[in-house]
């Protein structure tokens, strides 16, 4: 037998109300003895039912029952089995109208239940999402005044970066603060990197030329601002960007300058 089928087909709910037949009823106990999961379920049911019916109904007054009680025999005397002329009293039918009223009600209750919780759990979900979204944002926003506010600085000195041979139309900007020895990179003006290759940025000293790489400029598609921080203690005289295969490299391929820059030029 398919327990998960059995489980699902409402059959144990019905159950517990007490709205199935003698013969179901024990089609369901012999299986709950059988299948662990299955007596699991049935607990598991109840314990729904009793929480949601406790939660959902007003508290009854101590002497709420003896009142009913009262009320019913006055409507429906008590006859003892055996002495009524007529079969079965009209308190039978009732007893199993009221019975079957209040499985279909319970079972209600419990359906009910089972879609509030999935729809808090849904709803759970969904804030946390947006929380997590607001949380990216709020980080964004605060980097992007930090690269703002290093841009402003005045010990911030700005070197034009032109394009060269290999690509007249690039052009950068490079942010060097000598004081805390960094240089930011606005690389708007660069093409997107061919597969395999990235940009890498270099401090020149020009007489004699001497290149020192200070950086790679990774992940060039995802980054939106095209703004790179690097670490610069050199003293450089100026900036170059040349295309070079991924990882970079020793020395820079003058064939793939891209753009280049002289400081105080």
């Amino acid at each position: 037998m398919d327990v998960k089928e059995y489980i699902a087909s409402g059959k144990l709910e019905l159950y517990v109300a007490g709205a199935l037949s003698t013969e179901e009823n024990l089609e369901v106990q012999h299986y709950a003895i059988q299948y662990p999961e299955i007596r699991n379920e049935i607990e598991a049911i109840e314990q729904a039912i009793l929480a949601v019916t406790e939660a959902a109904s007003p508290k009854m007054p101590s002497d709420g029952f003896t009142k009913i009680k009262a009320r019913i025999d006055d409507v429906i005397p008590f006859t003892p089995e055996g002495t009524s002329s007529k079969g079965t009293s009209w308190g039978s039918y009732l007893g199993w109208a009221a019975s079957v009223l209040l499985a279909v009600g319970l079972f209600w209750m419990y359906t009910e239940n089972s879609k509030l919780q999935s729809e808090i759990e849904l709803t759970n979900k969904e804030k946390q999402s947006l929380e997590d979204i607001l949380s990216d944002t709020q980080e964004e926003i605060t980097y992007k005044e930090s690269l703002l506010e290093d841009i402003r600085d005045q010990n911030v000195t700005v070197i034009a970066l032109g394009g060269q041979t290999v690509s007249p139309s690039s052009y950068a900007k490079a942010y060097w603060n000598k004081e805390e020895s960094k240089v930011i990179i606005d690389a708007k003006g660069l093409p997107e990197p061919p597969e395999g290759f990235t940009y890498q940025v270099w401090s020149l000293k020009l007489d004699p030329l001497t290149p020192t790489s200070i950086g790679l400029l990774d992940d060039f598609a995802s980054v939106d601002t095209k703004l790179f921080t690097l670490e610069n203690a050199n003293e450089s005289e100026a900036f170059g960007i040349t295309l070079e295969p991924e990882g970079g490299s020793e020395t820079p391929t003058l064939e793939q300058l891209y753009t280049l820059g002289a400081v105080g030029s």
